[in-house]
């Protein structure tokens, strides 16, 4: 146990709670008033010599008070998100704001002589600066460990190691970890993260002697009647504490939560996004979208790389592999060909002398260092580029840009009862598993991820996905 006189909260972190909203509300006046003066510029730039006139109070009152008033309502002063919320929380009170001005202009009788360009330039503008800032302020505040919420974690077993290494990772959670209070052996990431402070007995003279007001309890082994100890015992000295359960695979995204007999018992209700028909709607027309720009934007490229399949290994540019999609019905998945032409006449003689690859590909459906694949194949591979045609199976209604990924008819078996999941939508050209490691990872984890996404699916998650999915394959991780 340490000395507790060595940890009590930094100056620098101790009013972050009550510092924090107003740095950010400082910071997103400031890009909200950027974002009205680049939309007022680029309006006079597009449409010259035509009049339009913003008054003062517009510019530096109405309008950023619109904002920061929809900002407030969404949480995003007083609660510490995940990224991806933060950015669907500033795209919800965008929305709202410009709604909102919307109306306020027909009412004060402006809008004969307010620019519908304006208008729509402060839309994206805004949104843009917003996140921007955001990002911004949060990185920078991150890396001098400034204004941080300091928080008391209690449980180091491996579900606090998971937790707690994605909180580090998460831009937007920015907390201080003071340190951690366990009864038995912890998980070595953990007491290499912060240092170990006491047992949960300790907890109460922990609190007192470092001023911490936030504690997480991480330990989902304990009995219902040892965490009602805990909280008893430590919220009349804290201002909040965070319990994380053990619930399994659960679709917790989507969960719903009713206080019930004057809030001495819950209720936990689960939604499924994709059963409803606006939501599979809204993701076919994202998928549309993007992918018919993202084929304009790729042209190019997709070119160059045919030219130079064709001259490394002459044959067919594009591979079509069946796979199975939505329903469980086949389709032909398309990819730029990275093996040689009789690649399927080397597997079967591979896999007949070498016991070794053969329980390889029974147990993967892949091998690591497969000799079939060809100079250019290695190259288009490490990056995911031979996933590009893949992008015609999208537009084709027969993919989505983001899903479960897509399997071949003799791996259906090992989804076992989770193969229900895999049918109710269209397998992705991106998803979880790519983000997560993509080939490390183990195939009953491939199976998880594919079942969690499904039951967790929201609009917010796929542009996640699609943004993990860049970075992961920039840095070349798990593929082959």
């Amino acid at each position: 146990m340490e000395n507790l006189s060595k940890h009590s909260i930094s100056i620098k972190n101790k009013y972050s709670n009550e510092l924090m909203p107003l740095v950010l509300a400082v910071c997103d006046y400031i890009a909200i008033w950027l974002a009205v003066n680049v939309s007022y510029s680029l309006r006079d730039f597009f449409v010259p010599g035509s009049h339009f006139h913003l008054s003062w109070l517009s510019i530096h009152v109405i309008v950023p008070a619109v904002y920061l008033l929809f900002l407030q309502i969404h949480h995003l002063y007083t609660r510490r998100m995940q990224f991806w919320q933060v950015i669907s929380g500033i795209f919800k009170s965008v929305f709202y704001a410009m709604i909102s001005l919307i109306f306020l202009i027909y009412i004060a009788q402006t809008a004969a002589s307010t620019s519908r360009l304006f208008v729509a330039l402060l839309w994206v503008s805004s949104f843009f600066f917003l996140v921007a800032e955001r990002y911004v302020v949060k990185h920078t505040l991150g890396h001098f460990k400034m204004l941080q919420l300091p928080v008391l974690i209690m449980g180091a077993g491996k579900t606090a190691a998971i937790v707690l290494d994605y909180f580090k990772k998460d831009s937007g959670i920015n907390y201080e970890f003071i340190g951690y209070l366990e009864d038995n052996t912890p998980e070595a990431s953990v007491a290499a993260m912060m240092p170990h402070l006491g047992g949960f007995c300790d907890a109460e003279k922990v609190i007192r002697m470092t001023g911490v007001q936030h504690v997480m309890v991480i330990a989902p082994g304990l009995s219902s009647a040892a965490v009602q100890d805990i909280v008893y015992r430590v919220q009349p000295l804290v201002k909040k504490v965070a319990f994380i359960p053990d619930m399994g695979s659960l679709p917790l995204a989507t969960l719903d939560t009713e206080s019930l007999i004057d809030g001495h018992i819950v209720s936990f209700s689960f939604r499924n996004n994709l059963a409803l028909w606006y939501n599979r709607a809204i993701k076919r027309i994202f998928d549309v979208i993007c992918t018919s720009l993202g084929i304009l934007c790729l042209s190019p490229l997709f070119l160059a790389i045919a030219l130079w399949i064709y001259k490394d290994s002459p044959g067919p540019i594009i591979f079509k592999h069946r796979r199975v999609g939505r329903d469980g019905k086949e389709f032909n998945c398309y990819k730029f060909r990275s093996m040689c032409v009789d690649a399927d006449v080397k597997l079967k003689e591979l896999l007949a002398r070498d016991p070794e690859t053969r329980k390889e590909w029974e147990t993967e459906f892949k091998l690591k260092n497969d000799p079939r694949i060809t100079k250019s194949g290695a190259f288009l591979r490490k990056t995911s580029l031979d996933e590009l045609p893949q992008l015609f199976n999208v537009l084709k209604g027969e993919m989505s840009l983001v899903g479960p990924r897509p399997i071949i008819q003799a791996e259906v078996p090992k989804y076992g009862p989770y193969i229900k999941d895999f049918y109710m939508v269209r397998p992705g050209v991106t998803g979880m598993w790519q983000t997560s490691g993509r080939s490390d990872t183990t195939y009953d984890e491939r199976v998880q991820m594919d079942t969690w996404y499904v039951r967790n699916w929201n609009v917010w998650f796929d542009i996640v996905l699609i943004w993990r999915t860049i970075a992961v394959v920039l840095k070349h991780k798990g593929a082959y």
